[in-house]
């Protein structure tokens, strides 16, 4: 389950007992099997020489915790759920998207953003809610919602949580309370203009104290009329600071907070990388890794300590709506995939990738560049970030498995691997070089248990183009309007010497599978 090579440095991270049982499958993991996990996470990630071999050996036999059945989800702007035209775009009876969730292995779906709270013109009624748990039924999936914190009513917030937990509990995950508090706008003086909204040290001025006050009321009439439920915060982007203040006032049982919820888009604003070359070469470099890295170090240890489990509902590449010809390119397939398994590596309980045909910018909805699908006539055209979804998919159900991975000179390729319950081997492959030759690789098993077959698939755009927009297919095969896909396995030269080789191709991602019968599971 290691990723390949990165800048950061040696995790130091112990299993801590979680008071919270029913939860703690979602993040345990033992100390020697962390430290082996992470050892692999030491080298730094450059541009790889052509012809350089990788080495790859698994320890199929020491196990780790299962990565959770809902760690692969979707988020969504809350205007999304409402109804349009006398529809429903969450609604039981939309069979394209049901399918298409399935498709993806979409578990989660959470629900929210700025329409959900700052910049709400309405919320969701009942009829809405409704058709959107309808939805999350027929789907298989569990809802993360939003409830709206700035200039809300904690009364009018605790009775839709009474609503929906007695006509939807099994459907429910958890509530947030507020969409991104931080970056609030700070109340003005007396007659002065209100000050826009930001991301970032040098807008996000909104204090904490104000922000806790405020939860400490809405999340008490909440907790009052729904003795149940299951709260979730802060729904910060990359702001350990709250996190951590957040835990501290609310991480106790009194509170209801069952996880921790940060928000991430390591690119910053999409409307402000310098060219589309620059944006996608720094989304498939070590730069996003350590963005990712700081706000790990930031809160997740704290929250081990406290037995929370953690989560980030919102995330993508580059934020309002992402980069032109950056965020919607084989690029973010790459970078989507291998930001999902590095998660997955470091115990988060789930991502939550936000998308939709328009999604929030300020105050107003604009076009979605970094969306894993959208809207087509007869259906819906995914985009290449959510093939990146699709093969984290088929490589993700198991127990993550430790794996060494070597190289005679430095490389740009990561790998993961897991173990399921039936003893088959998944080994991810994510070869972010777009410039070299084919890869030759080498994936040994550590225990010396035979290796009789193997068999790949492959995630692929053409030309190997990470600029390409359209053409990409995983298996051979693209996923169709209707939300259906019929990639197939390849096979792959027989196992020598316990041994499995072949090539990597630039710009590609690979998900192997190895089993010891020679007839696959």
């Amino acid at each position: 389950m290691i990723a390949g090579p990165r800048k950061n440095g040696l995790l130091n991270i112990c299993s801590i007992p979680s008071r919270r049982p029913a939860l703690e499958a979602r993040f345990a993991m033992p100390p020697t099997v962390f430290r082996a996990f992470a050892a692999a996470l030491l080298l730094p990630a450059l541009a790889a020489q052509a012809g350089s071999p990788v080495r790859i050996v698994v320890d199929a036999g020491k196990p780790g915790p299962p990565i959770s059945s809902d760690f692969c989800g979707l988020s969504f702007e809350a205007q999304l759920a409402e109804s349009h035209d006398g529809v429903h775009y969450f609604r039981p009876d939309n069979p394209s998207l049901i399918q298409l969730f399935h498709t993806l292995g979409v578990k989660s779906l959470r629900v929210g953003g700025s329409t959900s709270d700052r910049d709400a013109h309405r919320l969701p009624d009942t009829n809405d809610l409704d058709n959107l748990f309808g939805f999350a039924r027929a789907a298989g999936i569990k809802v993360i919602y939003c409830l709206r914190l700035h200039n809300g009513d904690p009364q009018e917030d605790a009775n839709a949580v009474k609503y929906m937990l007695e006509r939807y509990a099994p459907q429910v995950d958890c509530f947030s309370i507020g969409q991104e508090p931080s970056a609030y706008p700070k109340q003005p003086a007396a007659g002065a203009v209100r000050p826009a909204e930001g991301m970032g040290p040098r807008f996000e001025k909104f204090s904490y104290a104000q922000y806790a006050a405020d939860w400490r009321k809405f999340a008490g009439a909440i907790i009052a009329a729904a003795p149940t439920v299951r709260l979730c915060g802060p729904s910060v982007h990359n702001n350990a600071d709250w996190a951590r203040r957040f835990m501290s006032d609310f991480g106790s049982a009194t509170w209801h907070v069952d996880m921790i919820t940060e928000h991430l888009y390591p690119g910053g604003a999409g409307n402000k990388v310098p060219s589309p070359e620059i944006g996608r070469d720094r989304m498939l470099s070590a730069a996003f890794d350590e963005k990712a890295q700081k706000l790990y170090n930031g809160f997740v240890p704290m929250a081990r300590a406290a037995g929370l489990p953690y989560r980030l509902e919102e995330v993508n590449n580059y934020f309002n709506g992402g980069a032109k010809q950056v965020s919607d390119t084989f690029a973010a397939a790459l970078w989507g995939l291998d930001f999902m398994w590095w998660w997955a590596a470091h115990g988060a309980a789930g991502l939550n990738f936000h998308t939709g045909d328009k999604v929030a910018a300020g105050a107003g909805l604009h076009p979605s560049r970094y969306t894993a699908y959208y809207s087509a006539p007869n259906g819906f055209h995914v985009q290449p970030l959510g093939y990146g979804l699709k093969a984290f998919d088929l490589g993700c159900h198991g127990r993550l498995a430790p794996l060494a991975l070597t190289a005679e000179t430095q490389t740009n390729l990561a790998a993961y691997s897991v173990v399921d319950e039936r003893g088959a081997i998944y080994v991810t492959l994510i070869n972010k070089d777009h410039s070299g030759d084919a890869q030759p690789v080498k994936i040994e098993l550590s225990d010396g248990k035979p290796m009789a077959h193997a068999r790949s698939m492959t995630l692929c755009a053409p030309n190997h183009d990470i600029a390409a927009t359209s053409g990409v297919a995983i298996g051979g095969a693209e996923i169709q309007p209707d939300g259906t896909w019929n990639g197939q396995w390849t096979e792959l030269p027989a196992p020598k010497e316990n041994a499995v080789s072949f090539e990597l191709k630039p710009a590609s991602a690979m998900i192997v599978q190895l089993c010891a019968s020679p007839t696959p599971p």
